[in-house]
């Protein structure tokens, strides 16, 4: 039974490292600010391209006869409602002398329940005058409607009544009649009919007198709503103001793209799976972080820390280079133009030992296509490289990017330092260059970090890694390379038995 520091870590990695989410999230800052600030620009052109139409308002205080202290918006809701029928937009229709279609007009207006009594009508039309006419004549087409309806309850109701009052009335009469076609004769029997046919008539005629009351309070009460039901704010045009109106589309513009552009970053990161912690790139290549550079010149109150951190480098693979007996390279992954950088700053530390020879195998012209100054140091390509004098001291530059020839990488050093820019190289990409360079028995001295995160507070050193650095008694003579040179192997560096008994372990 063996364990491994980086198999526990990471069996207990979570999930979702939020802190590396967080840390991709942010170096994708271009992205979701320019989508922010294109969301801004697109609502400033819908408020300067798009202006709204020329709106009339109008308010129209309704009374009902069911009004109730207690209603909780039904009555309104239902005004608004008949509001958007067909009837009320032809009769619009037609005081206007318009041919436009009602279904076509309802799309024009609408209108809203301020309270249980007060209903806000909204008309648009082409011009201000317009839309004022709309509006007038929508609200009376309203107005009248709910009063027709208003009077036709009420004459309905009243009729009705009426209607029963007449038909107590009928009975009256027969009772009236019976009263006195009714028999001389004296005796109990009679004397109670006689009785039964007076309280019948006293009964009939209180409720003939009880409807015609509520008959005449019907009729009574429907000038009173009538009469409530009016236009209390003429129509209006509503001033629309440009800047207000530019204003307000860039702040929703500018919300909406800001968090359009993060959902984006987010779900891209997820799906990316790049490395940016440094802890994590050093975890999947198998290889410690030695040094970090930012990937522009920077601020100017950073140039002068920047250019200390680009000393310290180049010193540290000068010394690196003197001290291996075997040949180093330079192999970037997504950072050209920094390594041919870092490269050419190797080459002026190592020019005062003797002539140095720089085999590119770089992909691009950073280069082979620079002009050549005096001073320089040689840049021959790979193919050449066979050529290079052992006399002169050499390191090659290369790329581990997707297309690289992997058994051309021994030719440029067996040794290597790679130069990797952060949040360039999926997860799987850097498992896939350590293999690789296991596989060719290239140990890698260390990780140069390009466009680190300047927050990033992880450590990037493998305490158990098997691919760092040849240190020490570690190393041992292997054989002999294509120069003449001897190499060396790195002694596996095998994982701790936990013991399977306390007896064992004594």
């Amino acid at each position: 039974m063996t364990t491994s520091t980086t198999s526990e870590s990471s069996a207990a990695a979570p999930l979702l490292d939020l802190q590396a989410l967080v840390v991709a999230v942010r170096r994708r800052r271009r992205l979701w600010c320019s989508m922010a600030l294109l969301g801004l620009l697109v609502g400033v052109a819908v408020a300067v391209l798009l202006p709204p139409p020329p709106t009339a308002v109008t308010k129209v205080l309704v009374a009902h006869q069911e009004d109730q202290p207690n209603d909780p918006g039904t009555l309104i809701r239902t005004d608004v409602a008949l509001l958007h029928t067909t009837r009320i937009a032809g009769k619009a229709l037609k005081s206007l002398g318009s041919p436009e279609k009602p279904e076509d007009f309802m799309q024009d207006y609408g209108g809203t329940g301020l309270t249980n009594n007060l209903l806000q009508i909204n008309v648009t039309g082409d011009s201000d005058a317009e839309a004022m006419a709309r509006a007038k004549a929508l609200a009376d087409a309203f107005v009248a409607d709910h009063v027709r309806r208003i009077r036709e309850s009420a004459n309905a109701e009243a009729k009705t009544l009426l209607d029963q009052r007449d038909r107590m009335r009928d009975e009256l009469a027969q009772v009236n009649k019976a009263i006195e076609d009714g028999s001389p004769e004296s005796g109990p029997k009679a004397s109670a009919n006689k009785e039964s046919l007076f309280a019948r008539r006293a009964e009939l005629t209180s409720r003939i007198t009880d409807f015609g009351q509520r008959a005449a309070e019907a009729r009574i009460g429907t000038p009173r709503v009538i009469a409530g039901t009016q236009i209390v704010d003429a129509p209006r045009a509503v001033r629309h103001s440009l800047p207000r109106t530019a204003a307000t589309n860039a702040a929703i513009g500018l919300v909406l793209g800001l968090v359009l552009g993060l959902a984006v970053a987010a779900v891209g990161v997820v799906v990316a799976d790049r490395p940016v912690l440094r802890r994590d790139i050093a975890a999947n290549l198998g290889a410690s972080v030695i040094a970090e550079l930012p990937r522009r010149s920077g601020r100017l109150w950073q140039r002068r820390r920047i250019r200390a951190a680009r000393t310290r480098l180049t010193t540290s693979l000068a010394r690196t280079v003197r001290g291996s007996a075997e040949p180093v390279s330079l192999l970037e992954l997504g950072c050209a133009r920094s390594t041919s950088v870092i490269a050419l700053d190797l080459a002026g530390a190592l020019a005062p030992d003797g002539p140095v020879v720089i085999i590119d195998g770089l992909p691009g012209p950073q280069l082979a296509g620079r002009r050549q100054k005096p001073g320089d140091p040689t840049v021959v390509s790979g193919e050449r490289a066979a050529a290079v004098s052992h006399e002169e001291r050499r390191f090659g530059v290369g790329s581990v990017a997707p297309g690289t020839a992997w058994t051309d990488l021994q030719y440029l050093g067996t040794r290597t330092v790679l130069v990797v820019r952060a949040g360039h190289g999926s997860a799987a990409w850097l498992h896939t260059v350590a293999r690789h360079l296991a596989d060719q028995g290239i140990p890698v001295v260390g990780v140069v970090l390009i466009d680190p995160d300047p927050r990033d507070r992880t450590d990037g050193t493998l305490w158990d890694g098997p691919h760092t650095g040849l240190r020490g008694q570690n190393e041992r003579p292997a054989r002999q390379n294509g120069t003449g040179r001897r190499r060396t192997e790195r002694l596996p560096m095998w994982a701790g038995r936990v013991p399977d008994s306390d007896q064992e372990a004594r």
